[in-house]
């Protein structure tokens, strides 16, 4: 069955021309003949609705979010996985959200697939065999994320980084994040979502020294000795 669609406002001019700006959203009904309509412009007469960002664009918002629920059908193993290689299950649970909202289906432009949107090399290389089985997937996104961790002594910017650019990426502007406003972006919404890491307690040392005539006096100190 063919189904009509109708673009109004100014977004066809800025689909067509341009990029759609920072702070666009999309609105949606259907008209009187039943034409789906899409517009940057709400339709007159009609209540403010909420809207939210759409995971990996910086342009465009949409009326509905992932649910929480779809989230907490892998949490399990996101904890399960996050602690066999040390990482906090809050910046796997970010990961996973901005990769896909939770889609173990989701396939990008690229390539990337599944929950942890791994690309078809790197799935095979962790021994992913099907990147759309949640548990296959989060398993090998977690262990490839460890690795960048391990990369980059454990450097959560610099991992986020490489996650969506490659290594290379990083490689190339001297370790630091690439200059591209899709991997600032993408490391900014992660850490929004997964807070920041907590700090460790310092490592405190114990010594001693030996006064002149024989006592010993106990000495702690947070540097590691010589």
């Amino acid at each position: 069955m063919r189904k009509n669609l109708l673009l109004v406002g100014s977004f066809v001019a800025a689909s067509l021309a341009a990029a759609v700006p920072a702070d666009a959203q999309i609105y949606s009904w259907r008209d009187d003949a039943g034409t789906l309509v899409l517009s940057n412009k709400p339709r007159e007469g009609t209540a403010p609705v909420l809207s939210y960002a759409v995971p990996k664009t910086d342009a465009v918002r949409a009326t509905r979010s992932a649910p929480a629920s779809q989230g907490r059908l892998y949490d399990e193993v996101i904890v399960e996985h996050s602690k066999m290689h040390n990482i906090r299950p809050d910046l796997v649970r970010a990961v996973v959200q901005v990769e896909s909202a939770f889609n173990p289906y989701a396939v990008s432009p690229k390539g990337a697939q599944g929950l942890m949107q791994l690309m078809p090399a790197t799935a095979r290389a962790l021994g992913v065999s099907n990147p759309f089985n949640p548990l296959d997937n989060i398993r090998g996104g977690v262990r490839y994320l460890r690795q960048l961790l391990d990369r980059y002594d454990n450097d959560e910017v610099l991992a986020l980084a490489a996650y969506n650019a490659g290594p290379e990426a990083v490689a190339k502007y001297g370790q630091k994040v690439p200059p591209y406003r899709e991997t600032r972006n993408y490391v900014t919404k992660v850490n929004e979502i997964a807070g920041a890491p907590s700090k460790p307690a310092p490592q405190i040392y114990r010594g001693a020294d030996v006064t002149a005539d024989g006592r010993v006096i106990p000495k702690y100190t947070d540097k590691k000795p010589q």
